[in-house]
């Protein structure tokens, strides 16, 4: 039978499963969003700790176990690798992946739900980044961090150079997408009403050097949405105008400060195409020289693909 590594990840937003070999090829994955109720921009950690306990035994019937040999686990068991990042979520993955390891008598990996972003990353971008130290952008609803990477044998090692100080770029969408009556999560709805507007519509960008804010834009977007001047596409283009712009400046700054030109962007943000676009044609100028990495957009939300990916590195590197 194959060889497979069982990746797990429960964050805030996705129940994620995936059997993967060693080579990347996925054999088996099972993932599921977590419910929130209309009009509402989130869930309480209670509420989503109930629903990841629901979803895993319902997604486990649409794995594959007996068509391959798990040669170990890797789950997710906070969000980022740094002392007391915590959060009860991902004790639910955790606690199912240290009771399957000892059942199946299979070696057992912690990562964290950062790294597993940077590994679906760079295992599903069109190339890697060139070198082991390059920068990463982490854009979700949770995070919004640039981040310094060292890859290694077992996996990354992370310094945070820069980020939200106040709201993450995800908020900043799912915000302004329920004000504007659509579902959350809204960044696919968001991005499709985009697509009617020329864009003339804008609101600046709040950034210092590495540092930036989203609540001033969101402020911003609200008062406007109020008015009802402004069309509904005309804002949600702004909104991405909005983040795209806040990065280019951020990332900017960056190369110009001496960091790495090959940056990474990860996270459910980083699957807007706009954002893509604007950033591609802004960074990789030749008057900037920064090489753009983009997560498959497929992958760029939460998932364990990554997190599966990570086990295998930490297994041919023999870290327990």
């Amino acid at each position: 039978m194959t060889k497979v590594m069982l990746g797990i990840d429960t964050s805030n937003y996705r129940t994620s499963l995936c059997l993967a070999q060693e080579d990347g090829r996925i054999v088996a994955e099972a993932k599921r969003l977590l419910k929130v109720k209309e009009g509402k921009r989130g869930l309480q950690q209670s509420e989503a700790v109930f629903q990841h306990v629901m979803n895993l035994p319902e997604l486990s019937e649409q794995m594959k176990w007996n068509e391959h040999e798990i040669e170990a686990i890797c789950v997710s068991e906070k969000p980022r690798p740094v002392d007391q990042s915590y959060m009860p979520v991902f004790k639910v993955g955790e606690g199912l992946a240290k009771s399957l390891a000892t059942y199946l008598r299979v070696p057992l990996h912690l990562t964290t739900h950062q790294e597993g972003h940077i590994a679906a990353g760079e295992f599903t971008a069109e190339q890697r980044p060139r070198q082991d130290r390059f920068l990463a952008v982490h854009l979700s609803g949770g995070t919004s961090e640039i981040l310094l990477c060292d890859r290694h044998a077992a996996g990354y090692a992370i310094e945070k150079i820069g980020g939200t100080i106040d709201l993450h770029a995800g908020q900043l969408v799912d915000r302004i997408g329920v004000a504007l009556g659509l579902s959350f999560p809204a960044g696919p709805q968001l991005e499709e009403l985009a697509k009617g507007t020329t864009g003339e519509f804008r609101i600046p960008s709040a950034v210092e050097g590495l540092s930036f804010s989203f609540s001033g834009p969101e402020a911003s977007l609200l008062r406007t949405i109020q008015t009802g001047q402004i069309s509904p596409a005309d804002i949600a283009r702004a909104t991405e105008q909005c983040i795209a712009g806040t990065l280019e400046k951020s990332l900017r700054y960056a190369v110009e400060q001496g960091y790495p030109k090959d940056v990474l962007i990860v996270g459910g943000v980083a699957a807007n195409q706009y954002v893509r676009e604007r950033l591609i044609k802004r960074l990789e100028h030749p008057a900037v020289g920064a090489k753009l990495y983009f997560c498959d957009p497929v992958y760029s939300g939460d998932n364990a693909y990554g997190v599966a990916m990570l086990g295998w590195m930490k297994q041919k590197a023999n870290i327990k």
